[in-house]
């Protein structure tokens, strides 16, 4: 990650908002994270940094279990709720009645159950964009699953007074995998999403896990603004140019909630990112957090980060010690310069108190021995060239602005293969680029962070979310296994997908030579 030495531009351009006095509560080396993020954090060329610091809120609330029928199914009912939101009473998009999703969990091998019933009123409306509304659907983003029939199809859909079925074979899922379930109804998953619709879907650890007895809380990172008691609307195409950022940034729907942590004891953070647009840049004032999972599963050991970048879609798994001896510590997203004229802001998303008797647990060495980086031979693998684009109010994958399964960049794979993928993006902004179905592995990236760059090419990490930084490029290895079908590939800045910047993916049966 960076170092300690802070130049002359970054100084001045915090010193010019006061943000030395803000940070001067924290430790120096977060301090220092705090005032170098703002000008070098996403390879931008810096600016103004505001500091949201919240008064610590009530107890840290932990997201309930979705309970299963007399048949073995999850009901996730969509409908409106109205229910409080920082004190202040909003009417969401829910799944359940809940903001976020009550959390659904799942064992490697199961047959996993999900009924959607659409609960929205019937209307004719449509959104800025020409789709109609409250049309929807499910993605189970992360899962590696069928993209087919009843499974992760995300071409099936449901209007209002509608059920879908699905059901998900996670034979080939990875114990200890953190995943969340949203809309995807091309279009319309922007409103959706910002309006409430996501939940946890977590993969349970395997018996013999060392983190199995870890006391572990799930974290769905989400922001929103709240416009005459609902959230804001969207008005303007430039809305979905930019990606929305709200102006509530909470936790599980809380805004800077207090976790108590015994002294000495390790807990486990499973964090999601599903803010619409929003990049974090993680840390843990005068902590370490220990890294052990991300999008695709578990690591092969605790990697030691002072601050970690989360785009839009990403998770982490992260092993927090007490190690402070007393106190209350923020956890707080860093200034970071994503482009597309969006804000600078160091955030307070948490307090940990430190509170009970003391412990004396230990970080395991070992997390999951069979991860892997992939060696494989390069040279003879089939490649493809994949460029991100915008213009005019549109967003672009290699030229081609999708509107529909007839008017898309399709990607033809086939099943068995590993590909190696090269994706650039032309644009002055980053993008979370999400393929469906098949993680990868992090081949090289060009420009952004270089922390960012050197975990994820280095990490035996696989990855379904990708940041591409702005002008800059990745390089991923794809392995196409276990499942054909027609899926998708986009920008996780959901906007961006509901305005096009989204392709087809056809994974082809073939010999399977993997």
């Amino acid at each position: 990650m960076k170092g300690n030495k802070t130049t002359r531009r970054e100084f001045l351009a915090l010193a010019s908002v006061g943000a030395v006095g803000a940070c001067a509560a924290l430790h120096p080396a977060l301090a220092r994270a705090a005032m170098m993020g703002g000008g070098t954090g996403g390879g931008g060329m810096g600016g103004t940094v505001s500091v949201v610091d919240p008064a610590p809120g009530g107890a840290f609330y932990d997201i309930p279990a979705a309970v299963k029928d007399a048949s073995g199914v999850y009901e996730l009912q969509v409908k409106q709720a109205r229910l409080k939101v920082n004190g202040t009473a909003v009417t969401l998009l829910t799944y359940n009645g809940m903001y976020p999703g009550p959390m659904v969990t799942a064992a490697k091998g199961e047959k996993l159950k999900v009924r959607l019933v659409n609960m929205l009123p019937k209307t004719t409306a449509t959104n800025i964009l020409g789709h109609p509304r409250n049309i929807t659907n499910l993605h189970t983003h992360g899962l590696h699953v069928s993209p087919s029939l009843m499974s992760d199809n995300v071409m099936r859909m449901a209007a209002p007074g509608a059920t879908l079925d699905y059901e998900y074979d996670l034979s080939c899922e990875e114990p200890g995998h953190l995943n969340f379930y949203h809309p995807h109804v091309h279009g319309t998953v922007a409103e959706q999403y910002w309006g409430g619709l996501a939940g946890p879907l977590v993969i349970a650890d395997d018996a013999t896990s060392p983190l199995a007895g870890v006391e572990t809380h799930v974290m769905m990172i989400k922001d929103l603004t709240i416009a005459s008691g609902v959230p804001e609307p969207y008005t303007s195409t430039s809305q979905f140019m930019h990606g929305k950022e709200g102006k509530l940034v909470m936790i599980n729907g809380r805004v800077n909630p207090v976790l108590n942590i015994r002294p000495g004891q390790v807990q486990r953070w499973q964090i999601v990112n599903a803010c619409n647009a929003r990049y974090l840049k993680l840390a843990l004032d005068r902590h370490t957090m220990q890294l052990v999972g991300t999008d695709g599963g578990l690591l092969d050991r605790p990697y030691p980060l002072s601050t970690i970048i989360l785009a839009p879609g990403e998770r982490i798994d992260v092993l927090v010690k007490a190690d402070q001896g007393g106190g209350a510590f923020k956890l707080l997203s860093l200034p970071y310069d994503r482009g597309g004229m969006s804000g600078l802001q160091q955030i307070t998303l948490l307090t940990l108190a430190y509170s009970g008797l003391l412990m004396d647990d230990r970080i395991p060495a070992t997390i999951n021995p069979q991860a892997q980086r992939q060696t494989i031979d390069l040279a003879m693998l089939p490649r493809k060239q994949i460029t991100l684009g915008m213009m005019m109010g549109k967003g672009y994958i290699n030229g081609i602005s999708f509107t529909g399964m007839n008017n898309c960049y399709t990607a033809m794979s086939m099943v068995g293969d590993y590909e190696v993928w090269e994706v650039y993006n032309n644009s002055g902004m980053d993008h979370p680029f999400h393929q469906h179905v098949n993680p990868c592995q992090v081949l090289s990236i060009n420009g952004g962070d270089p922390g960012y760059a050197s975990l994820y090419t280095t990490a035996p990490a696989w990855k379904d979310v990708v940041n591409i930084p702005k002008m800059g490029s990745a390089t991923l290895l794809v392995p196409v296994r276990d499942y054909d079908g027609m899926t998708m590939f986009h920008c996780h800045i959901v906007e961006h997908e509901d305005i096009g910047m989204m392709g087809a993916w056809h994974l082809m049966s073939g010999p399977m030579g993997m």
